[in-house]
């Protein structure tokens, strides 16, 4: 469904900005979505029980060898919070830890949603090209957030017994 057509270096240079504008902007939005829309019970954010509170992804994908690889953009704005690792115990900072996860893995959804937009100007390769990289960039940071948040819920649930 492209709509207009352009060279292979502007193709390139449009996609960039155009991930750049929607990523930040994405974030920007998910920075002020209010906490009471990420608990971690709502559909989207539930544990499921073939996660095997986040297990599996560890088993099949060995996700801690390869999550700090990962950039950690939730300080790009002012007010963010850090996800890179859990730096405290505390159950106030557990609890902002696992709504946080929550921000982040709307964030990654929301940020893949776009990718149509890209069918305008791309051909039927630069669509999948882009597919692949809106897959790609958000898809393993979701997991990182579906891995970790079981995990601290489990943290926070002994701390309450």
């Amino acid at each position: 469904m492209r709509v207009f057509e352009l060279s292979g270096f502007w193709l390139v240079v449009v996609n960039s900005i155009a991930w750049l504008v929607i990523q930040l902007g994405v974030a920007h939005l998910c920075q002020r979505v209010p906490e009471s829309m990420l608990n971690h019970r709502l559909w989207l954010f539930r544990a499921r029980t073939w996660e095997r509170g986040g297990a599996i992804y560890q088993r099949v994908l060995r996700v801690r060898r390869w999550k700090s690889l990962l950039p950690s953009g939730g300080t790009v704005f002012r007010g963010g919070f850090s996800l890179r690792q859990v730096s405290s115990r505390s159950h106030r900072y557990l609890e902002r830890w696992v709504v946080e996860s929550c921000r982040a893995e709307l964030t990654h959804w929301l940020t893949m949603v776009p990718v149509v937009v890209f069918f305008v100007w791309n051909p039927v390769a630069g669509d999948i090209v882009n597919i692949a990289y809106a897959i790609l960039v958000n898809v393993p940071c979701i997991l990182v957030q579906r891995h970790n948040r079981p995990r601290l819920l489990a943290i926070l649930e002994k701390q309450c017994a």
